[in-house]
């Protein structure tokens, strides 16, 4: 006569000690540290950058208009979770191309979670893209996802202003339902 019998098992502890243990404590409560409060976060993220935005964009223009430059435009373009800026074109107030001056800057910028701007040092080309990509994720979070956006920025020096048109794109479908 043969048995099938199992092979003896130690109990199982549920309170994740390990084998079933007289001397082990039974009572553990997991310790947690409290969830962040992300809106919280958020809000202090934008705020910190809208803050920056003003000296960022003043130096940036004094530093275009000391080169003669009077407009500059930017066009992006981006969708399936990614994006780029496309052109970066400068026109003096004569209305003709002009390079963007390699002198450098320093632009303050807003680091997630953190209370106080990080200051990079960067060429007026790097700025004007960092200032883009940070005013369109602003404006438009997730610009690049999906079917994406694409637009372009107006930095007009002489009226001191930064101009955003910003296509979105969408997928859209249509439901007819016809009975016959």
């Amino acid at each position: 006569m043969t048995t099938n019998a199992l092979p003896p098992t130690q109990p199982v502890a549920t309170d994740n000690v390990g084998p079933l243990d007289k001397t082990a404590p039974t009572n553990l409560t997991p310790t947690t540290a409290p969830a962040p409060d992300y809106a919280a976060l958020d809000a202090a993220h934008r705020a910190l950058s809208a803050s920056l935005h003003s000296a960022n964009k003043a130096d940036l223009f004094v530093a275009l208009a000391g080169v003669g430059i009077a407009r500059v435009t930017v066009e992006f373009d981006g969708y399936g979770d990614s994006g780029q800026i496309e052109s970066v074109d400068a026109i003096g107030a004569d209305g003709a191309p002009r390079d963007l001056p390699a002198t450098t800057l320093v632009i303050r910028r807003a680091v997630w979670g953190e209370t106080e701007p990080k200051c990079e040092e960067m060429t007026v080309a790097e700025a004007i893209e960092r200032l883009a990509y940070d005013l369109l994720g602003g404006a438009h979070p997730g610009w690049e996802i999906n079917d994406g956006s694409y637009g372009a920025f107006v930095f007009d020096v002489a009226q001191w202003s930064i101009t955003l048109d910003c296509n979105l794109r969408f997928t859209a479908s249509e439901l007819h339902t016809s009975t016959f």
